[in-house]
């Protein structure tokens, strides 16, 4: 589904990816780890289109997304839910969902997203005239993630998504990603709660000063000594 090659992107000088390789499998949940400063967002931001690669291939069902906009990114198939959401603070809720679709032309379809997006988001439909801004980090991460779903896209990608957030707050966004897997939207998350995401995750991979240096499964994941030690706060017993 989205394939991404030898990825190198740099500010100045600095290179915060350095060869970044790996493969989003379709209809799964891909989750990236990794410790601050690893390049997680940078690699969110490169396929997104914000940031320009200086070598390397993203290919999203075998088409080139490096040198495209972020809006012709977005009307490829790729949608991005910020770090931290970033919802229009000054805009209405609903207005920030038609924001969302704001490439399409087909109203009637998107009149239908939106009654869609408060369906499965209930929170939003009571505040749908109220300002994004003054909602709580929950309902704004909810309104960031219906706000993408607006795009119709192929791949949602989503940066850490339980970020300051209340715990029951983090297990609800968490079920609502399950529930977007169940629907068959494939999902590449960046995530720092690794308890959470190994709940939800089919496929890991594991960041370093710029470099994947762990892919695998779940179980392989929860078996690996060193990232049980970093991520998961446990130490394997002798005996």
């Amino acid at each position: 589904m989205l394939d991404v090659s030898d990825l190198v992107t740099a500010y100045g000088k600095i290179e915060a990816l350095k060869g970044v390789s790996l493969h989003v499998e379709s209809e799964k949940i891909t989750c990236l780890l990794g410790p601050n400063g690893a390049g997680k967002t940078t690699l969110m931001m490169t396929i997104a289109g914000i940031l320009q690669p200086r070598r390397g291939s993203i290919r999203l069902g075998g088409t080139e997304l490096v040198g495209l906009s972020p809006a012709r990114i977005v009307a490829r198939g790729v949608a991005l839910v910020p770090e931290n959401r970033l919802v229009f603070p000054q805009m209405s809720v609903l207005e920030n969902l038609l924001a969302g679709a704001y490439q399409r032309s087909d109203k009637a379809e998107i009149n239908v997203d939106v009654e869609r997006m408060y369906t499965r988001f209930p929170h939003l439909r009571e505040r749908h005239q109220q300002l994004a801004g003054t909602l709580s980090g929950g309902e704004q991460q909810m309104l960031a993630v219906a706000r993408a779903l607006m795009s119709r896209p192929r791949v949602l990608l989503m940066d850490e998504p339980s970020l300051g957030l209340a715990p029951l707050v983090v297990a609800e966004i968490f079920s609502i990603i399950s529930e977007l897997n169940r629907d068959g939207t494939t999902i590449f998350l960046v995530e720092q709660n690794a308890h959470m995401a190994l709940q939800v995750a089919h496929q890991f991979f594991l960041m370093e000063q710029g470099r994947i240096t762990f892919k695998g499964t779940p179980g392989q994941l929860a078996e690996d000594e060193v990232i049980q030690r970093a991520y998961l706060g446990t130490r394997r017993t002798a005996g």
